[in-house]
């Protein structure tokens, strides 16, 4: 008797690619790297950001593959590592702190009664970058946050090889 099961399929994710079902996907996510990319706050910035994103909702596919582009772009072990604790770590600029700060509050619940992004916060950051910058690391925060839905919900598995395909 032979065996005429099909072998099984290895999915790197519980839902399938949503490309296949909205192609327009591929825009989306093509044009925010693009309006990310236009080099007016640093992509290891943007990287540390999304990193940080990825830490505070509790997703590996998203801190492995930003990881990723930081050991790519040649960022060091120990700031890679101190990105969860950054308040207290030496090896941030100024402008990183405020990009942190800013993308923390974005995400994480505003204590009861206040707002999210104070107004001491925005001119905290809105001091190292410029209106082009502050709307593009704005854009850079709504970008993970677009890949948060994926990542979570999909729940894709971790891989960092798409920092080879990504990084700029």
């Amino acid at each position: 008797m032979t065996d005429t099961t099909a072998p099984a399929t290895t999915h790197i994710s519980r839902m399938p690619d949503p490309g296949e079902f909205v192609p327009e996907v591929s825009d989306i996510s093509a044009a925010l790297f693009r309006a990310t990319g236009n080099r007016s706050v640093p992509r290891k910035t943007i990287s540390l950001v999304h990193l940080r994103a990825g830490q505070i909702v509790g997703n590996t596919y998203l801190t492995i593959l930003n990881t990723s582009f930081l050991r790519k772009a040649g960022e060091t072990e120990e700031r890679i590592t101190a990105v969860s604790s950054w308040q207290d770590a030496p090896y941030f600029t100024e402008a990183e702190r405020a990009a942190l700060a800013l993308v923390e509050a974005t995400l994480q619940p505003a204590p009861h009664g206040r707002e999210r992004v104070s107004d001491e916060l925005y001119a905290e950051v809105a001091k190292h970058y410029d209106e082009k910058a502050l709307a593009t690391l704005t854009i850079a925060i709504g970008q993970i946050n677009f890949f948060i839905a994926l990542a979570v919900i999909g729940k894709p598995q971790p891989v960092g090889s798409l920092a080879d395909e990504q990084w700029d």
